[in-house]
């Protein structure tokens, strides 16, 4: 685990953003008058997703994935120009909020500056051409980490950027060596000291596919050296088994435990039920009660709260990467109850009791898991009908009767029991 990464990343709520489609418009100046909404949510990070030109070459869909560069240190005209996105940085600092964008270092458009003036720095294929090593990413071409001169300039790119943004996401970077983020995360410091590192790490199989191959693909505990922040991906399988019957729910609570070992003691795990490679919340958990559940359970979770864009309305539709596909944000049935149901447990989250703490999941039966913080600022209890169902649920919390800080209302725990009427429940004895 990174030395300097902050407990208190653990009490945070990040937006994602895809700018394209987030308004009819897709540009920066569109998202900056959204910004109060976006901070009304309690949200502490935003993250734009890439912001940089796309290639054309080899272009998935009419407008190209965000994912395939053409130039690392610029912005896409469609978005806007340099201006308006620093100006959009200055009004989110403004706000109280920070701000962290896309890296893509795995690759690079075909067509990208760098294929064109430093075509030594990529992965070359046995007759010399441009390649990439995993297939279904045709319109992309894989650098090459052995020359350390692009090791410098990526490195520099980074601290160009830190002088604007508070941080990275960093896509697919497992896949980099960690030698590399170790150096990058040093020289970063120097010009954004507290950068905010976020990995998406990938799920087990794609680390031992790529290992089998002989391609470099760090785990999440190797990651956690450079990184503050890796994706849910290592039990995220294990939700979706449970939702589909190929699992139990307990399966997924043991393997949520298995975090609490397995990493470092200041580990901090992003915590999602969406983002823009899954299907939507909504479209996973039809059932209202599920849904709202399963939400406030990500909240409890510890670790840093990820809503993608549109999650807050409860919106099916997963927008596409390849084409214009605006995000609906208007107001509906659902967003009226999400919306401010996700305000409060962003409130909920910032308690001093989820920061440092000893965590815990169990489940009982397929219907309920169990989810306790303990810390010297106290415990906190959180009970969530996964399937919105009422029942009896059985907790070694103490005695006694609580304000559940969802609802309001009164709770009582007796003999070791506490009663579920099909809504989450968040207990806190201090």
């Amino acid at each position: 685990m990174a030395v300097n990464t902050p407990k208190e990343l653990r009490n945070m709520t990040m937006y994602q953003v895809f700018v394209r489609n987030f308004s009819e418009e897709g540009t920066f100046i569109k998202v900056q008058e959204r910004l109060d909404e976006i901070k009304a949510l309690g949200t502490d990070i935003i993250w734009l997703m890439p912001i940089h030109p796309i290639g054309t070459i080899k272009r998935k869909g009419s407008l190209g994935s965000p994912y395939a560069i053409s130039d690392y240190r610029a912005v896409n005209p469609e978005f806007g120009t340099m201006e308006d996105f620093k100006e959009l940085a200055e009004a989110i600092h403004a706000r109280g909020m920070k701000c962290i964008i896309d890296v893509v270092y795995n690759h690079t458009s075909p067509d990208s500056v760098l294929s064109t003036e430093h075509p030594e720095w990529f992965y070359h294929k046995e007759d010399g051409s441009f390649g990439n090593r995993v297939g279904d990413w045709t319109d992309i071409i894989d650098l090459d980490y052995s020359n350390k001169e692009l090791w410098d300039y990526q490195i520099e790119t980074l601290k160009l950027w830190a002088e604007t943004v508070d941080g990275f996401r960093c896509d697919v970077a497992p896949l980099i060596p960690l030698a590399f983020w170790l150096a990058a995360r040093q020289a970063v410091e120097k010009v954004r000291p507290g950068c905010i590192w976020l990995s998406e790490s990938v799920e087990p199989g794609f680390i031992t596919y790529m290992r089998g191959r002989g391609i470099t693909a760090l785990s999440d505990g190797e990651i956690y050296q450079a990184f503050d922040l890796c994706y849910d991906y290592d039990v995220y399988g294990k939700f979706r088994d449970c939702l589909s019957g190929k699992g139990t729910l307990a399966d997924y609570a043991e393997a949520v435990n298995r975090q609490e070992y397995i990493y470092p003691e200041n580990y901090v795990k992003l915590r999602f039920l969406e983002n823009h490679d899954q299907a939507r919340a909504a479209f996973l958990l039809p059932d209202d009660a599920a849904l709202l559940n399963w939400t406030a359970f990500c909240y409890f979770q510890k670790g840093l709260t990820l809503i993608y864009a549109g999650e807050e309305y409860g919106a099916e539709h997963t927008p596409s990467l390849f084409d214009k596909d605006t995000v609906d944000l208007s107001e509906n049935d659902m967003s009226e109850v999400l919306t401010p149901f996700i305000t409060k447990l962003a409130e909920i989250k910032r308690g001093a009791v989820f920061t440092d703490s000893v965590y815990t999941v169990k489940a009982q039966s397929e219907r309920f898991l169990i989810a306790e913080h303990e810390s010297k600022h106290g415990r906190a209890l959180g009970i969530f009908a996964v399937k919105g169902d009422t029942g009896y649920v059985e907790t070694d919390f103490p005695d006694g009767v609580y304000t559940d800080r969802i609802s309001g209302e009164e709770v009582e725990v007796f003999r070791g029991g506490v009663q579920c009427f099909g809504a989450p429940m968040i207990l806190i004895a201090e």
